[in-house]
């Protein structure tokens, strides 16, 4: 049985107080951490305050500035892992969505999202007030663009929603991303210059195909057509984090197919997300290539939390999982389509991670610490810190004139 460590039973003591007086089962540390968890998903929407100095370097990075609305573009300089250099649209202007409406994808209207993503320069895009964005067909975005919802509660949903394909510097911030679907058979623009026709696309809320230097990051995402974020066809040096990630089957999937080596050299950072309320599998499922998941805190799943096929490198560190209660599914790894004489040379570790609830990691490989060198992409914070890394996981509510 994995117990919590001291810190992390006295911060809760501390904070829900009521809670550990009335538990009649304090002999056992891990049904307290189990209550405490329960506890915790109701009021972690309420730790707002908590929003400097909590450990999390890129929120510690710009979320302690009362001036953040002045200094939009010194997000970029806090990302963190395989996607730190994705500067997005830092050193372009800053372009004002005025306009939610999606008329027409292959002549946009000025003032409208899918004209601002579409531009060939630089830009750093935000929005005048809240907005629901309800896309016709997927939106196609160029390079160094960042979409920034922070002073405004922006929803793209209930249409297709965002492609990143074959561009680079990509920085998606602080949006909700929901109920997306398939496009159609249909013309979309993705330049200035050039559009052309779109076969039905899969219906993932972000689709990396081919893509580089993407972050996504703060957002919330939830119930897709097919994945929450998915990355595939080469794509790589990404970071995902500070993500709310709920209500949704194969949540994230991490390399093509097993036949596809290009995605070998892919690596991607996946870091102080919380996985959430009414998630199956898939946080992620990779194949290929290489993947450094850190201090995200895992609180649902029913299959299973990371699985992957033909021999990805997956360097766990510093999570927190909750297994179900189901007996059945207290395992976190899931090997994929491999047989036990394959699977048991892959590089899989888990490194300082609390087990909860009886959930358990199936390592793999040698565990020399060469072997994660490719998967290694920033330092890990013990996992008793978790609660305060992802309090504030997905959409903030940054409101214009106050502290994000």
């Amino acid at each position: 049985m994995a117990f919590p460590s001291i810190p992390f039973l006295v911060f809760f003591c501390l904070l829900f107080p009521s809670l550990i007086a009335s538990s009649p089962t304090l002999q056992d540390p891990e049904l307290v951490v189990q209550e405490v968890h329960r506890k915790l998903n109701v009021s972690r929407r309420k730790l707002g305050f908590l929003s400097c100095n909590t450990g999390n370097p890129i929120d510690d990075c710009w979320r302690c500035d009362p001036n953040w609305e002045e200094n939009r573009q010194k997000l970029a300089d806090c990302a963190i892992g395989f996607g730190k250099n994705a500067i997005g649209g830092k050193d372009g202007e800053i372009y004002v969505v005025t306009d939610s409406g999606d008329d027409d994808p292959v002549n946009p209207k000025p003032g409208t999202l899918r004209y601002a993503v579409i531009q060939d320069q630089p830009l750093w895009i935000i929005f005048a007030r809240d907005m629901v964005i309800q896309l016709k067909e997927e939106l196609i975005m160029n390079s160094f663009k960042t979409i920034d919802g922070r002073g405004a509660s922006v929803h793209i949903a209930n249409g297709p929603c965002i492609t990143i394909q074959y561009v680079t510097n990509i920085i998606i911030h602080g949006v909700h991303i929901h109920d997306c679907k398939q496009g159609g058979n249909a013309m979309v623009r993705d330049s200035p210059r050039h559009y052309g026709w779109r076969t039905i696309s899969d219906g993932d809320g972000v689709s990396i195909f081919g893509g580089s230097h993407v972050w996504v990051d703060h957002c919330s995402l939830s119930n897709c057509n097919d994945g929450l974020i998915d990355a595939i066809h080469g794509s790589t040096a990404i970071t995902i984090s500070n993500n709310y990630m709920t209500h949704h089957n194969k949540v994230m999937l991490l390399g093509h197919s097993d036949l596809y080596p290009q995605d070998k050299g892919m690596q991607v950072t996946i870091a102080f997300n919380h996985f959430g309320e009414g998630l199956v599998q898939r946080m992620p499922r990779c194949r290929h290539g290489y993947f450094h998941v850190v201090n995200n805190d895992y609180t649902h799943w029913e299959m299973y939390a990371i699985g992957g096929s033909a021999a990805p490198t997956i360097n766990s560190q510093g999570n927190r999982f909750l297994a179900p209660n189901d007996r059945f599914n207290k395992e976190v790894t899931k090997y994929e389509d491999a047989a036990e004489s394959e699977w048991k040379n892959w590089n899989w570790r888990s490194e300082g991670d609390l087990m909860l609830n009886g959930a358990f990691f199936t390592a793999s490989g040698a565990g020399a610490s060469s072997s994660y060198a490719k998967a290694s992409s920033l330092g890990a914070r013990p996992s008793s810190l978790i609660t305060s890394i992802t309090a504030a996981s997905g959409a903030l509510n940054c409101r214009k004139g106050s502290r994000c």
